[in-house]
């Protein structure tokens, strides 16, 4: 059979890597790929864009099977667009993806459905958003309400940085559409973490659990960014925590959007603060898996991909478990020079390793310029370690990156510490 994977990043490449490990597939197509899947014989790129005329590939190629990557093509409709011409597609309709294309929809949805999350409001006055900043303090959480490629999240400390972010958004209209519309939050403490399932309209399957680690620098420090690296599973979810997301958080999301009319299929992504006392609230939702927590995810399961995508698009969940690698993984994300705000891109990559049973490297923002390999985006690779502690995976990991070099490569050197802790 043969499948297309749709998306350029890490997630897709990792995804598109794990289906072509099925004896079933033939072939795995990516639209538009990266660097990383024009260099693996068992995947193919294909330069299309366009939601109809990839539709039209999917036809003309007689394709079994779709899998959406990024949330933009998504929140653009494109599950919507492959059901009404009959193809079979695994994601969240448009109507389903506003959980993520809207932080207003999902903290609404939330608030309705008494799923715990931080208290809000929505604001698209400038001068009534920086009352309300004056009148709750910092730190204090700014969104944009729409998509903004990770970068739409301002956790401030202080007023001055409370009343930038709105300044930013609102007035100087950073992030377009996106931002006409802002969220404000009260600002949670404690540990996060990524649960992420897969849904099939009615049935749920968790995934392995994760830890993605957002902001630039060691120790959590610097700007946030989309993720420089995660790993799998995350101690901080124990199997009493598992229960009770399932049961507080996941069920009643997938319960809510059946209700209001809306059935929520493809992968639902929560991401959760854990105070100290153990309470788990929502942070946000994303409609589709995280980047980089597919990374470790796929590096780390065992079972046929394939398999559970059909059983998802059928709506026969119920009738398949997972079966994981005991190990854990650790995701280091090699990051150009200038990321997150002005990543730059050209420099040639040399030294990635061959794959071993230990260590797999993804590609993101790479692509070929005549037969060499150069940066193209922000997060440009990420290479993932397997060990029996996170010690060991992290091991795996930074030995394997140490023999890669790119002008400017940037990355954290304390993937999976809090792991570690635990």
């Amino acid at each position: 059979m043969k499948i297309l994977v749709v998306g350029s990043g890490g997630r897709e490449h990792a995804l598109a890597w794990k289906l072509a490990q099925s004896e079933r597939v033939q072939i795995v197509y990516v639209a538009p790929g990266n660097g990383g899947t024009a260099r693996d014989g068992r995947l193919q790129n294909v330069n299309i864009t366009d939601l109809n005329a990839l539709a039209d590939f999917v036809v003309h190629e007689h394709i079994a099977l779709t899998v959406v990557g990024p949330e933009t093509p998504l929140a653009g409709g494109i599950v919507n667009l492959f059901r009404a011409r009959g193809l079979k597609v695994f994601g969240p309709t448009k109507e389903a993806a506003q959980l993520e294309s809207s932080k207003d929809f999902a903290k609404a949805f939330m608030k309705r459905h008494g799923i715990p999350t931080a208290e809000y409001e929505t604001f698209s006055d400038a001068a009534l958003a920086h009352a309300y900043i004056d009148a709750k303090g910092a730190p204090i959480v700014i969104k944009a309400d729409g998509l903004a490629a990770g970068k739409g999240v301002v956790v401030a400390l202080t007023l001055e940085e409370a009343h930038q972010a709105v300044e930013h958004m609102l007035s100087d209209n950073r992030f377009g559409d996106a931002g006409a519309r802002i969220v404000i939050e009260e600002f949670l403490a404690g540990e996060e973490a990524s649960f992420i399932v897969m849904c099939d309209g009615k049935n749920v399957l968790p995934l392995a659990t994760s830890q993605d680690h957002k902001r630039l620098l060691d120790n959590d420090q610097g700007p946030n960014t989309g993720g420089m690296g995660a790993y799998s599973p995350a101690p901080i979810v124990t199997p009493a925590m598992h229960a009770r997301v399932m049961r507080e958080i996941i069920n009643p999301t997938i319960q809510g959007m059946a209700r209001d009319g809306i059935p929520f299929t493809g992968f639902l992504y929560a991401g959760l603060m854990i105070d100290a006392a153990g309470n788990p609230k929502t942070l946000e939702f994303n409609c589709r898996m995280g980047d980089p927590e597919t990374q470790p995810i796929m590096a780390r399961l065992k079972t046929d991909l394939v398999s559970v995508l059909e059983h998802a698009a059928d709506g026969t969940l119920d009738a398949i478990g997972l079966d994981w690698d005991r190990r854990t993984a650790v995701g280091v994300v090699l990051a150009a020079a200038g990321y997150p705000d002005n990543p730059a891109k050209g420099a040639a990559i040399a030294g990635i390793p061959a794959e071993t049973p230990e260590a797999v490297t993804f590609h993101a923002g790479t692509t070929e310029v005549d037969g060499q390999l150069v940066t193209s985006g922000g997060r440009v690779l990420c290479v993932v370690g397997l060990g029996d502690s996170v010690k060991l995976a992290q091991k795996q990991a930074y030995e394997a990156l140490e023999k890669i070099h790119f002008d400017g490569m940037q990355y954290r050197r304390d993937i999976g510490w809090r792991g570690l802790k635990h």
